[in-house]
């Protein structure tokens, strides 16, 4: 693969020389529409380095915007696919080489003890690198894409033997040409998309001629906890030699960023590159896919790296398979939302403590016929919690037109029920 090079002013990393955008974050249910705005899915070809998932948003009064250093708004978050313009220097200002996999004999394994003062005893055992990596590694793959901006690499995991591959959709999208190299070959395979979905961020590709390949195993997400020990593979910055090994835990469950959520957090090193590569229990079995690193705004964050649940994931990738859901197929609400930061809540005397407050509502649709108005505040939909804008979208990615959803929102201080028969976007949405 040819040296990548940095795609320029549009894919600068943030820093305090160059401040993160700051302003809402908002969310629309898995349909978009010109009359309501929505953030932009995971991020589109030219946002795929460095920049920010957070478009300008249409304005609402009187929602104020979030200042900067509050939520997402104080915060720069990278898609961590590697993409190279024809033009400029070197990716990045350092270059990371591949860490040693092996454990650190100088640290003592974990074992039986007991806690002073307690009649607990703290039990574990060292984590088997070498043995999660001689089961995972060899169905890692490194991709390659060429397209309107270039080129760019990205990580991926092979699901099946014939050559079906899982990755971020902001890895592939916009690519006129992928191709994958499998681990331990050195010439590049061609393969094509099967299918993907801009929403959930991910992509299944599917490599050309292949049989008998190596295979991930798909564990559970749900069973993860935190603490638990992670170990992150790929593709980072399209070094030579073979993927990146990195090792860690998991930091958190359940966060959500732009318009995913319910993702992993892990300290384990992520970098540009390692998009679509997998997040790995001391099993060996793939729970999560790594997508997305915060950076700090100012408060120097380190270590913060997102992978999408493998658990949600599963459902998703049998519709890639068969090419992804055409649109008369998603179900769609009608409804722009953004979260409920302290301003907002303040500025539209809520009783809700949290939530996603209803910014727009597409005429004729789902929403405006359970009667859904302008800064009601959404906090459950089906019997599940909704935290933010996000969780708007990813209940209802769950469910199929016609289906009715029961949604719980705030008028003021008064909670309200409403049931929702959900459509499908309408023709002349876009």
């Amino acid at each position: 693969m040819e040296p990548l090079e940095d795609i320029g002013s549009e894919g600068e990393e943030m820093n305090e020389e160059n401040p993160p955008r700051t302003g809402p974050v908002w969310s629309l249910d898995p349909e978009p529409s010109a009359a309501a705005p929505t953030a932009v899915p995971p991020p589109v070809a030219d946002q795929r380095i460095d920049d920010p998932w957070d478009p300008p948003p249409p304005p609402v009064p009187p929602v104020p915007e979030k200042p900067a250093g509050g939520g997402l708004g104080g915060r720069a978050w990278l898609a961590v696919a590697v993409i190279a313009a024809l033009v400029g220097g070197l990716v990045g200002a350092a270059v990371y080489g591949a860490i040693d996999s092996r454990r650190d004999d100088r640290r003592p394994p974990r074992t039986s003890t007991a806690v002073p003062g307690s009649n607990t005893s703290l039990v574990g055992s060292p984590l088997d690198i070498q043995g999660v990596l001689d089961k995972v590694q060899p169905a890692v793959v490194a991709i390659g894409v060429t397209g309107f901006e270039g080129r760019g690499a990205g990580t991926g995991m092979i699901l099946t033997p014939d050559g079906e591959v899982l990755t971020n959709n902001h890895v592939v999208e916009g690519a006129a040409r992928v191709q994958v190299t499998l681990n331990g070959e050195s010439e590049p395979r061609q393969a094509d998309l099967v299918g993907a979905d801009a929403f959930a961020d991910l992509a299944v590709i599917k490599i050309r001629g292949a049989s008998g390949l190596p295979t991930v195993e798909l564990g559970s997400s749900a069973a993860a906890r935190v603490g638990d020990d992670v170990i992150a593979i790929g593709n980072a910055l399209a070094l030579p030699g073979g993927p990146t090994v990195t090792q860690g835990i998991v930091s958190a469950k359940d966060r959500t960023l732009g318009g995913l959520d319910g993702l992993i957090q892990t300290d384990a090193a992520i970098n540009r590159g390692n998009s679509g590569g997998p997040l790995v229990n001391a099993a060996g079995q793939v729970i999560g896919i790594n997508t997305a690193v915060i950076r700090g705004g100012g408060s120097e964050a380190e270590g913060i790296g997102l992978a999408i649940a493998i658990d949600p994931a599963k459902q998703i990738i049998e519709q890639l398979r068969k090419g992804g859901l055409p649109p008369d197929q998603r179900a769609f609400l009608g409804v722009s939302t953004q979260d409920l930061s302290p301003e907002v809540k303040e500025n539209i005397q809520t009783g809700a403590s949290s939530g996603a407050v209803v910014a727009e509502i597409v005429p004729g649709s789902a929403a405006a016929a359970a009667g859904l108005r302008r800064f009601d505040v959404i906090v459950r939909i089906d019997g599940k919690d909704i935290r933010g804008a996000a969780n708007v979208g990813s209940v209802i990615r769950t469910k199929k037109p016609g289906d009715q959803v029961q949604i719980e929102y705030f008028r003021g201080d008064e909670r309200r029920t409403t049931t929702a028969t959900l459509g499908t976007r309408p023709p002349d949405e876009g």
